[in-house]
């Protein structure tokens, strides 16, 4: 597969640092295939996209992570500027609708995205969105959230994201049961108990609450033109983030499409995740070309 390219697209508020790997236009009229996640940034799928050497794939920094760096003061993820960005950086592409592959945070800026833009995808699949307000339990996933919130805001980033391992590897509903558990150990999970007194995550902190208090538009998105796929991991069953897969297909009047592995099922390792890239790249190729 062809090296990435790495550019750099000046647009109000944020310099936004995309990666081509491939021709522009695609060599065979094939839309060009963005992978986008949130917080996640391009490096995350440095071991999906080699599996499509046949394919023009982009990936990118969202605005204010990584290497796009914001020019507007605001510390804020929301899926509207999101989805707004990446249609002028597809509009930059100048290669026609694409298709995309959306993880977590990322499939919910898709979804915006096909509601404010339908005309700029041809088909999404979106892997995983984290979206509160599909699930039956919707108040009690938004306390736990808070609930890993406060861990971080009082103890730092390895109190904060033991909490949200606890939450996202949480098996069902939110039930008592769940908020009668003690406070995780960061050491359980092998973080650190150390503060660097840092309070801005995208994770942990509240900048990206805008993304799981998102509601889904039903009604344009399903007359929408692009072909919407809801993925679930085949390993990811009964946690959050399946539930909220599984709730949102629901809305959409679909049933979700199973992928291997977890929610970070096309990671190679990075960031102590390892998933199935292999096998999660042979199921995605599959759902885009309509198999």
């Amino acid at each position: 597969m062809t090296e990435p390219q790495a550019h750099t697209l000046a647009i109000d508020g944020v310099d936004l640092v995309y990666d081509v790997r491939g021709p522009l236009p695609p060599s065979d009229g094939r839309p060009p295939l963005l992978m986008i996640g949130q917080p996640m940034t391009a490096e995350g799928f440095d071991a999906l996209a080699p599996h499509f050497p046949d394919r023009t794939v982009v990936t990118y920094d969202p605005r204010g992570l990584g290497r796009s760096i914001r020019t507007d003061g605001r510390s804020d993820h929301t899926p509207q500027r999101q989805a707004a960005d990446l249609h002028l950086l597809i509009e930059a592409l100048d290669a026609g609708p694409v298709d995309v592959f959306a993880s977590s945070g990322g499939a919910v800026t898709a979804l915006e995205l096909v509601t404010a833009h339908p005309d700029d995808v041809v088909t999404l699949v979106a892997h995983e969105p984290p979206i509160n307000a599909v699930l039956p339990d919707a108040t009690a996933a938004e306390r736990a959230r808070a609930g890993f919130y406060d861990a971080y805001r009082t103890n730092g980033a390895g109190a904060g994201m033991a909490a949200f391992i606890a939450m996202t590897s949480w098996q069902g509903e939110f039930t008592d049961a769940y908020f009668a558990q003690p406070t995780p150990d960061p050491a359980m999970f092998g973080l650190s108990t150390d503060d660097d007194g840092n309070r801005d995550d995208p994770l942990l902190s509240r900048n990206s609450w805008a993304i799981t208090d998102y509601v889904p538009d039903a009604s344009v998105l399903t007359a929408a033109p692009t072909r919407i796929v809801i993925a679930v991991g085949e390993e990811s069953a009964g946690t959050y983030t399946a539930r909220t897969a599984l709730g949102t297909a629901a809305l959409l009047g679909q049933e979700a499409v199973v992928f291997p592995s977890h929610h970070g099922g096309f990671l190679g390792g990075e960031f102590g995740y390892a998933g199935k890239p292999q096998e999660f790249a042979a199921k995605l190729r599959d759902v885009l070309d309509g198999r």
